[in-house]
């Protein structure tokens, strides 16, 4: 797949769009074709790909075939394409792939696989709470998972700075003690 590959396909999508052919919404992708091209380099078609809503160029990238994807746009399930075959997969929930695709990296690694999982998620899901939960159960847990921010900008048409703040997360207090109780209960089974 080339970059002209790519447009083409989104403006043939643009175009059924607007002929009424497509029975749902679509986010169409642009701008950042050579960005994901790059990426896909290191992308094994043995890894899993976990997408937003946004995600023909990585179904495309991941060798799903063209006219399979189109024909599930049309359908109108562009927002949650879904290919086990090609392990692919999307969610229209922002952020809802993030802890998917933890889990999977879990597996893959519990299981000793060569394989890696890659999740692409945009602004906003990156200022979630999700996010920021995936990020560091994957660093703390050394995970076979890359999460790939594309950031435009913009969380939905909001500037993301307008959306989340631009100010840091530095008004959070830490502190460290030794807790006198179990997680749960008074350290034996009671029976009620």
């Amino acid at each position: 797949m080339t970059a002209d590959d790519l447009i083409a396909f989104e403006k043939r999508v643009a175009d059924a769009f607007a002929a009424k052919q497509v029975k749902g919404p679509v986010h169409l992708s642009g701008g950042n074709e050579q960005q994901l091209i790059d990426i896909f380099r290191d992308i094994s078609r043995e890894d899993y790909v976990f997408s937003s809503y946004r995600s023909h160029y990585h179904a495309l990238l991941h060798g799903i075939d063209p006219e399979w994807l189109f024909q599930q746009i049309i359908d109108g399930h562009s927002m949650n394409i879904m290919s086990p075959e090609h392990r692919f997969f999307t969610s229209a929930i922002v952020g809802g792939t993030l802890p998917i695709a933890v889990g999977v990296a879990a597996a893959l690694k519990r299981k000793g696989l060569n394989r890696k999982v890659w999740c692409f998620i945009g602004d906003m899901a990156a200022a979630s709470g999700a996010a920021n939960e995936a990020m560091q159960y994957n660093c703390g847990h050394g995970l076979p998972l890359t999460i790939i921010v594309e950031y435009n900008g913009l969380s939905c048409d909001t500037p993301t700075g307008e959306a989340w703040g631009t100010g840091t997360k530095g008004n959070a207090v830490f502190y460290s003690y030794e807790r006198a109780w179990p997680h749960s209960g008074i350290d034996r089974w009671i029976a009620f």
